[in-house]
């Protein structure tokens, strides 16, 4: 059937008839957050990561801003996580809150936000922050996030305490501080230290430095941080400078502690030199430790073992473990001086360029080896060594950077008996021709227990 022009009219006039009454049955959405009876909610702020904050503390407050228009209910504010927290007068402080429309109506509400992170909140948190109102068609949300650190105990050691062979200075200082006086719920002990330039500048040279206790028992100094001074410049670019992690010595980092700090610093640009220690808290993965030092080469960078040429050395040692020890560990700092050769093939001389493998025997077996390979020395945070020779790979260490502790761990079954214990270096003979080669090295046999526990005995 055909339909004439008369009926076609008719059908579009009923089409658009039904599209009318449909569109005004339909409300007056926005984005913004406007609707049919002209309510609108506006939001200004933008939440960023709230950041580190310790355990049980409340982080520095955040704040949003709330407006209102034409609103007759309240606006609901929520944290989606308890750690995160509301308030209207920064004060008192929830997880929810409503604002009633009298406060945002064509004035500005301030909400303010924090981060209290609790004992069960350690590492990355993240919630959101819920905005709504009945009225208004666009409900808002933020993201929060933040990050829980554990409660730490800081303690300032040395200050700007100059070191320098000239100028009247000493190339090392020693002092007595009061430490962290209770270790039972202490996880992690660290060591930062700063270096800082006076008006003369820092000095030219990388030089090898260290930080040492006194073990009030043998009256012996324990090497528990080395590292290599930049050229030129300070520590600046690291936030607390340089960190060592110093846990294995807690059994003598506690109470009054005898510290010494040394650089081979022989200029009269002295380098000022800081030391502060955290004390970490947590579960420690045993309540006792104790120490014994098994390699004592560490005073200065030629006071090391001699390398390639016959010496007289000590590198032989029989360790005795208290029986109740559960966990035994071999701790070693080492790195190698000058520039002896014969060279290795690639040009590198001994033994602050060239790369070699060192053995530990225990009972006369290779047991544990270490690489002195690269560390990654273009790398260095301490990029601002300019001109010093700072970016070429040595053996096992940078200039600017700690020297890292090799780790090796001791089977338990040694524990109640004596073991031989000997450090071996890979074969190599001087040929005398350009200077000599030293390997400064310390090493120490640390033992952990749930019970109190001897140090071990070293011969």
């Amino acid at each position: 059937m055909k339909l004439s022009i008369t009926n076609i009219k008719i059908v579009l006039l009923v089409l658009c008839s039904c599209l009318l009454i449909n569109c005004s049955n339909k409300s007056d959405e926005s984005d913004d957050g406007t609707s049919s009876n002209n309510a609108e909610l506006t939001i200004t702020g933008v939440l960023n990561d709230f950041g580190e904050v310790q355990i049980e503390t409340n982080s520095s407050v955040k704040s949003l801003l709330i407006r209102g228009l034409n609103l007759t209910t309240a606006v609901t504010i929520e944290s989606t996580h308890t750690d995160f927290e509301l308030s209207l007068d920064s004060n008192n402080y929830s997880t929810l809150i409503s604002i009633p429309p009298t406060d945002v109506n064509d004035q500005i509400a301030t909400v303010f936000i924090r981060f209290s992170p609790s004992t069960n909140s350690l590492g990355g948190i993240s919630g959101e922050l819920l905005i709504s109102n009945s009225e208004s068609n666009t409900n808002f949300s933020r993201d929060l996030s933040g990050i829980g650190i554990p409660v730490t105990h800081n303690y300032q050691a040395f200050s700007n305490q100059p070191l320098g062979f000239g100028g009247g200075f000493s190339q090392s200082a020693q002092q007595t501080f009061m430490l962290h006086d209770d270790l039972s719920n202490i996880e992690t002990i660290n060591m930062f230290l700063e270096i800082d330039c006076p008006s003369t500048g820092c000095d030219d040279w990388d030089r090898f430095a260290n930080v040492k206790v006194k073990d009030p028992a043998t009256g012996n100094w324990y090497e528990i941080g080395r590292y290599i001074t930049p050229y030129w410049v300070g520590t600046e670019l690291l936030p607390k400078g340089l960190q060592f992690d110093v846990t294995d010595f807690k059994s003598l980092l506690t109470g009054n502690v005898e510290l010494r700090i040394y650089i081979e610093n022989w200029t009269q640009k002295t380098d000022l030199v800081s030391v502060e220690f955290d004390f970490v808290e947590g579960t420690p993965d045993y309540p006792y430790y104790n120490i014994a030092e098994v390699l004592p080469y560490h005073n200065n960078s030629i006071s090391g073992v001699p390398y390639g040429v016959n010496h007289t050395f000590g590198l032989i040692k029989n360790i005795s473990i208290p029986a109740n020890a559960e966990e035994i560990e071999l701790r070693t700092i080492i790195s190698g001086w000058g520039h002896a050769t014969p060279n290795d093939p690639d040009g590198r001389g001994c033994a602050e360029w060239c790369f070699r493998t060192h053995n530990i025997k225990i009972n006369g077996s290779s047991s544990y080896s270490h690489d002195l390979s690269p560390i990654g020395c273009a790398s260095n945070p301490i990029s601002n060594q300019s001109p010093g020779n700072w970016m070429p790979d040595r053996a096992g260490w940078c200039p600017g950077m700690a020297v890292p502790v090799r780790s090796d761990i001791i089977p338990n079954s040694m524990a109640g008996n004596t073991f031989n214990f000997e450090y071996e270096f890979e074969n190599w003979t001087n040929n005398s021709g350009n200077g000599d080669a030293y390997y400064a090295t310390s090493t120490y046999i640390v033992v952990k227990s749930n019970t109190s526990i001897n140090a071990p005995i070293v011969n």
